[in-house]
């Protein structure tokens, strides 16, 4: 009796279900794209403390300005702002996070630049060659913890040091077992059930790592071609389900274009080859090595090969914003775009000028946390790092050193000829991409360790070799392999030459002389350069071929003993950059 009651009953109800969701299905529309956002930055270098670099709004027209730019703190915070727009973000970095540090992170092993980045909540780092300065071993300890001793410093002196929380790759680092340093690529996922999208990020080191670290820091491990390791994972994580794949590689290009000039003019380095032979499956390639900035649709350049290439400059002063957009029904992805954005912190002063904030661009808080760990460091280095050892007529910048030559590479040279002379040196080289900051005395003349300390945090003993006129001629020619890029050697005062990257190869360098007399091919010669070079670091291989070696004292050393009595800045010209005629 009940039952025709009940099936009308039910049947209403039913249909009422139905247009209920019809009715929502209809309002519902198509699905939103899944955004997903990447953070990457490259080439940090443990500047914790605001490095006192200005970034140019317009390389082309100067008068547009410089921003203020850097520090932990406001990093930490500008990364906050940028996660905080959408919650589908992953953090990554290119490399060179630590190594080549300022004192209140090298001194400490740079266990405070790791520490600041776990706060940042860092997802992953690719290896770059700095990762390798102190040696493959303590790098293991960045990542693992611990308080195991892997150098001179002692480890551990301020907080028991825990490790990474992000992961370390290194897809092209290979030890003798045939097994990789660390994981050669890590995957992300976002969104949930079939519109879940996954993106695998490949990290790599460049193939010449070994050639521009210690060879003592990297023994046993072997650095593959980076084309063909990221090629050969592709494969691996689409089976893995990656619907992204991108390539974090702390190998650089170079630009004509400013920090955020999407038409990336002069592209050019190492890294544009890698590109021409990458497979056309990878979607991105966040890169670093260069301390070039640049926003890159290689795509309009070789059709074939869309990538989209970004860099982040270095030292903090900047991050990349990479927006992925997907289709969330195929998990295809749509579009991609990405820009640079300055991490404008406090204004600052030095010996080029007053450099004010920008109200036109956001201005970044400092982070309390991240602030509280620097100024803690900070308070741990005050008294080494304002210790006064000795005095300096004025400022030595850098400044020329890309045309062969720097008041700081001329004193660093100076000081290290003095040093060696015992040795019977004659001529001191420098390399400048070991001088890491311009050295400024304070208002008095006085110069501290700790400027003396950020100029050269390498930590290397000096060596005195014997080469030939005709060596030290084809080692100054090294300088210009990469013609439109050369790598500079600072000279020691009585050492002259000319140079023209016009002219064929191995005829760059002419007008050889010392103390006024022309280099002979066949005479000896002693020769002092860093342990660094004397290996044949930054592709200067020329250097192993000296015979007779004699190891002397540190190079930081070396400086604060030629100072220590007072010094003039010295003067330019010891280098003669010849331009051809238009």
């Amino acid at each position: 009796m009940h039952r025709p009651m009940i099936r009308p009953l039910f049947a209403t109800f039913f249909s009422l279900g139905l247009a209920s969701c019809a009715g929502q299905m209809a309002t519902r529309g198509p699905l939103t794209p899944l955004e997903v956002k990447i953070i990457a930055f490259n080439d940090f270098h443990g500047n914790l403390e605001p490095p006192k670099q200005a970034i140019p709004l317009n390389p082309a027209d100067p008068a547009q300005g410089r921003v203020p730019a850097g520090g932990a703190a406001y990093f930490a915070s500008a990364i906050d702002s940028l996660r905080a727009q959408n919650p589908n973000h992953v953090i990554v970095s290119a490399g060179d996070m630590i190594g080549a540090s300022p004192l209140v992170s090298a001194l400490f092993l740079d266990e405070p630049t790791i520490m600041a980045m776990n706060l940042i909540k860092v997802d992953f780092n690719a290896v770059g060659n700095h990762e390798f300065d102190k040696g493959w071993q303590e790098l293991v300890r960045m990542q693992n913890g611990g308080c195991a001793k892997h150098t001179l410093r002692e480890p551990c002196r301020i907080d028991r040091f825990k490790g990474a929380d992000f992961g370390l790759l290194a897809a092209n680092t290979v030890k003798a077992d045939g097994k990789t340093l660390f994981p050669a690529y890590g995957l992300r996922h976002f969104g949930a059930g079939k519109s879940r999208v996954t993106i695998g990020f490949i990290g790599m080191t460049l193939e010449g790592t070994g050639s521009v670290v210690s060879q003592a820091g990297v023994a046993g491990l072997r650095f593959q071609d980076e084309a063909e390791t990221a090629n050969a994972l592709v494969p691996l994580l689409k089976a893995k389900g990656a619907d992204v794949i991108a390539v974090v590689v702390h190998e650089g290009a170079y630009t004509k274009s400013g920090y955020n000039d999407k038409a990336c003019a002069g592209l050019s380095g190492d890294l544009v080859p890698v590109l021409d032979r990458l497979d056309p499956a990878i979607d991105l390639v966040i890169s670093g090595h260069t301390h070039f900035a640049y926003v890159c649709d290689y795509g309009k350049m070789k059709p074939e090969r869309p990538f989209l290439v970004t860099s982040a400059g270095q030292y903090g002063t900047l991050l990349t914003d990479i927006r992925l957009s997907f289709d969330p029904v195929t998990r295809k992805l749509v579009s991609k775009s990405a820009d640079n954005i300055i991490v404008q912190g406090e204004a600052f002063e030095n010996s080029r000028g007053k450099f004010p904030v920008n109200p036109a661009l956001p201005v970044f808080e400092k982070r309390a946390d991240v602030a509280a760990l620097v100024a803690r460091y900070v308070a741990a280095t005050k008294d080494q790092s304002a210790l006064v050892i000795g005095a300096l007529s004025g400022p030595a910048t850098r400044q020329g050193e890309l045309d062969g030559e720097s008041a700081a590479g001329n004193l660093i040279a100076d000081a290290q000829l003095a040093a060696t002379q015992a040795a019977g040196a004659q001529i001191a080289f420098m390399n400048g991409s070991g001088i890491r900051a311009d050295l400024i005395p304070d208002g008095n003349g006085a110069l501290t360790f700790g400027a003396a300390f950020a100029t050269q945090p390498f930590g290397n003993t000096l060596v005195t070799k014997t080469m030939t006129g005709a060596q030290i001629k084809a080692l100054l020619e090294q300088q210009f392999d990469d013609p439109a890029h050369p790598m500079f050697l600072m000279v020691s005062s009585g050492f002259y030459y000319h140079h023209d990257a016009s002219r064929p190869e191995g005829h760059r360098v002419f007008g050889l002389t010392l103390d006024g007399k022309a280099l002979e091919n066949a005479a000896p010669y002693r020769v002092t350069m860093n342990s660094f070079l004397a290996g044949g670091g930054d592709k200067f291989t020329v250097f192993t071929q000296g015979t007779d070696a004699v190891i002397g004292g540190g190079d930081l050393d070396a400086l604060q003993a030629y100072i220590a009595k007072g010094r003039s800045v010295p003067a330019l010209g010891r280098v003669k950059k010849i331009v051809p005629a238009p």
